[in-house]
C-alpha cells in the first residue's frame, strides 16, 4: 500500500514547492497517476474542505492548497490512463453571469480533471448563450455551473430553459452548485444534480455520466 500522507500534508499545508518534487517521487517509484490523485492529491482536498468547512481555514488557505493541488495535478494528469478513470466525460464549468466567486468552481475543476474528465473552463460571469453555445460546440455530455448569489440563480433556470428550447435537454446533463443553490432549487429548475462541495460534485458527474 502506497504511503501518500507526505504528499496529503504538503497540499493541506499548501508547501507549493514540494508538491511536484513528492509527486514525481511517487511517481518514479511505480505509483499511478489515477492513485496519486485519488489517494493523495483528492484525499488532501477533502481534508481542506472539512477544515473550511469547520472554519479551521480560510479562503487564502484553501487557495493556496488548491494551487499546491495543481502542481501535482500537472504532473500526473498527463500520465493517466484515461480507460482506467473512473469517468471520462466532456463537461463545460463555469460561474454563470452576474457573479465572480470561482474558488469552488476551480476546486471542482481541479478534481474532475483528476477523475479524467476532459473539461472546458469558461471561468467566471459567463453569458448564459456561450455556455450552451459551448456544450453544443464540444459535444459535452454535462454543464456544471456555480453561484455564490441569489440574483444569478435565474440564470441557471434559464439554462434549463435554452436546452429544452433546442431539444437538449437530456442529452446534456445538468449540475449546480455554490452557496445559493440548495439540492430543492436543482430538482426546482429540473438541473439532474446538485454537489454541496467539490468531492460531491465528482461523485455526481461521475454517477451522471453512467446514466
Amino acid at each position: 500500500m502506497a504511503n501518500f500522507d507526505a504528499l496529503i500534508e504538503i497540499v493541506v499545508k499548501g508547501k507549493i514547492k514540494e508538491a511536484k518534487g513528492e509527486t514525481q517521487k511517487l511517481l518514479d517509484s511505480g505509483i499511478s497517476a489515477k492513485e496519486i490523485i485519488f489517494n493523495g492529491l483528492s484525499e488532501a482536498m477533502k481534508i481542506v474542505g472539512d477544515k473550511y468547512e469547520k472554519k479551521e481555514y480560510f479562503l487564502p488557505q484553501v487557495l493556496l492548497s488548491a494551487q499546491t493541488l495543481y502542481q501535482g495535478l500537472n504532473l500526473a494528469l498527463p500520465k493517466l490512463d484515461k480507460t482506467s478513470a473512473d469517468a471520462a466525460g466532456k463537461i463545460v464549468i463555469c460561474v454563470v453571469e452576474g457573479d465572480v466567486h470561482d474558488i469552488g468552481k476551480n476546486i471542482c475543476k481541479a478534481l474532475l480533471t483528476g477523475a479524467g474528465n476532459t473539461m472546458f473552463d469558461l471561468g467566471r460571469d459567463v453569458p448564459l448563450k456561450d455556455i450552451v453555445d459551448k456544450a453544443k460546440t464540444e459535444s459535452a455530455q454535462i454543464i456544471a455551473t456555480s453561484t455564490l448569489m441569489t440574483p444569478t440563480l435565474a440564470g441557471m433556470k434559464e439554462i434549463e430553459k435554452m436546452l429544452k428550447e433546442g431539444g437538449l435537454k437530456g442529452q446534456i446533463k445538468t449540475m449546480v452548485g455554490g452557496g445559493a443553490t440548495s439540492p430543492d432549487f436543482a430538482k426546482s429548475i429540473g438541473a439532474d444534480g446538485w454537489g454541496y462541495d467539490a468531492n460531491e460534485a465528482v461523485r455526481v458527474a461521475i454517477d451522471l455520466l453512467k446514466k
